[in-house]
């Protein structure tokens, strides 16, 4: 690791940031009784997690029907299901789903979380796109930077990655100014979940990058996992992620991915992070 990207020195290098992305936006209920999709359920989702080693939960709301919203009061009610379980580090998505306009996903940092997902581009979602115009990067980055909500910033692609330094370049730095990302990797439309695809990415951050972060898609969980504690960097996992922990065998809860992250970070002698010193990580407020 660079000179720029060491960890503050009140957090050991050793450690490792897990964040838990529960549920996300694209499955059902139905298809997926176990997923968490109410504010009790979330809750008792944070719990495990946060004992399994999870420092940062990220978060996309269901509404009472169980599909994905971006209705202000749900949101406040899930920010507000965690916080009064945990003290996980509040990451809400301002991605939604694909079908969310961009209006209302500027709306998301009024529910005042920690952190907040800012993806770097539009990406070709499966059949779907996800749509992340210029100008709309552009000014959820200001507004994360006034309310100083920091932002992790998602990259699906080598182009995405490119489009990072020029917003830095343009607008500086994040609240609190240290800047994380996060690959996404695996999905259709996106970078391959592969080690010479994360390989090709970190090459590519800009300087300014002081950690990075990387999500396995479905059956490329596991190889980007690896693939990150490799290089010295930290993992996201989850239901939003993936649905079965081996071939043809379900998850059962969230906290069993944590676990199975945890577990392969002592292999390679790195220690989950507290919530505490993930924010001291992230410079979150």
């Amino acid at each position: 690791m660079s000179e720029d990207r060491r960890a503050p020195e009140s957090v050991p290098a050793d450690r490792l940031l897990i964040t838990v992305a529960p549920t996300g936006a694209e499955t059902a209920k139905a298809d997926c009784p176990q997923l968490p999709t109410t504010p009790e359920e979330l809750a008792a989702t944070a719990i495990a997690c946060r004992e399994a080693g999870a420092a940062m939960i990220h978060l996309h709301v269901r509404d009472r029907e169980h599909k994905p919203t971006l209705d202000l009061p749900l949101l406040r009610e899930w920010v507000a299901a965690v916080r009064d379980n945990t003290d996980l580090v509040v990451q809400l998505s301002t991605g939604g789903s694909v079908h969310d306009p961009l209006d209302k996903r500027l709306q998301v940092l009024d529910a005042e979380p920690e952190s907040c997902s800012l993806t770097m581009g539009t990406t070709n979602f499966g059949d779907d796109v996800f749509s992340n115009p210029w100008p709309f990067i552009t000014e959820l980055y200001q507004l994360a930077q006034e309310r100083q909500v920091v932002p992790e910033f998602e990259l699906f692609d080598l182009g995405q990655v490119h489009a990072l330094s020029r917003l830095l370049d343009k607008f500086g730095l994040p609240a609190g100014g240290r800047v994380h990302c996060d690959f996404v990797m695996g999905v259709p439309g996106g970078m391959p979940g592969t080690a010479a695809a994360l390989v090709a990415g970190v090459q590519t951050l800009p300087d300014a990058v002081t950690s990075w972060s990387a999500t396995g898609i479905g059956r490329t969980t596991l190889a980007v996992a690896l693939a990150s504690l490799s290089m010295g960097g930290h993992l996201r996992v989850g239901m939003e992620d993936v649905l079965t922990i081996k071939r043809g065998v379900p998850v059962e809860n969230n906290a069993q991915l944590v676990t199975r992250v945890a577990a392969l970070g002592e292999l390679a002698q790195r220690v989950p992070m507290s919530p505490d010193e993930a924010r001291a990580f992230l410079a979150v407020r």
